[in-house]
């Protein structure tokens, strides 16, 4: 935003020019030129001529008479009712609108930032009370069986071998029979575990990660705990 008037009066000083001159050569009369300098348009017939005034006064002093135009037009109104009257200065409005705007934002946002900081405060001198929120355990529950059991590996290698695998004890719920071939594997999760096993060199034991031996190049039966693989039987 820029006064109209004094722009338009300092570019005439700085031509040299008075009103006279000024009015011989835009063709406006002098009284409504000196109206313009002095933002006094209530003074001109109408804004019609206001405007077709401001554009050819400031095109003569070397100024952009459309930007005169549009300033007044953004600052400057007609009441019907009571006549020419100078007007509110809208841009100026709209500027105080948006700075309170802004105030309330910020008011807002400090509001809540007090107000996060005093349950923070609370929560740290309260030091939770019985009504204190537990935070979930995020990680995955293991089993209290898997903990308590042995994790065996059967794996082929080099041949097959049959392969009888029973929960507890020979008498116990069967959970593996048959020949198992190279490459394949069998995984058993159990706190007691009954084997019996046809050709043990063939075969490639893990008990919760380690290696564990089998016993003797024959037909074995084997007990396996979390602890320990113990051979139960003997060769023939």
């Amino acid at each position: 935003m820029f006064e109209i008037g004094s722009t338009l009066r300092e570019a005439r000083l700085r031509k040299g020019l008075d009103f006279l001159e000024a009015e011989r050569a835009t063709k406006i009369r002098a009284k409504y030129l000196r109206a313009l300098e002095d933002e006094r348009f209530e003074l001109l017939p109408s804004q019609t001529y206001v405007r077709g005034f401001l554009r050819s006064y400031a095109d003569f002093l070397g100024l952009d008479g459309r930007l005169f135009v549009d300033e007044y037009t953004s600052r400057f109104w007609v009441d019907q009712d009571h006549g020419f009257r100078r007007a509110r200065r809208v841009r100026a409005r709209e500027r105080r609108d948006r700075r309170a705007e802004r105030k309330i934002v910020l008011a807002t946002l400090a509001a809540i930032g007090a107000v996060t900081a005093l349950v923070i405060a609370a929560w740290n001198f309260g030091g939770g009370g019985p009504n204190e929120t537990a935070i979930p355990n995020l990680a995955p529950a293991v089993p209290a069986k898997a903990r308590r059991a042995a994790h065996l590996v059967v794996r082929a290698r080099g041949g097959a071998s049959l392969l009888e695998v029973r929960r507890g004890g020979p008498s116990g719920q069967v959970l593996y029979t048959g020949t198992l071939e190279p490459g394949e594997a069998q995984r058993f999760v159990e706190r007691r575990l009954w084997l019996h096993v046809g050709t043990p060199e063939n075969l490639e034991v893990t008990l919760n990660g380690h290696p564990a031996d089998l016993g003797r190049r024959c037909p074995q039966v084997v007990v396996v705990t979390p602890r320990q693989v113990t051979s139960a039987g003997t060769c023939r």
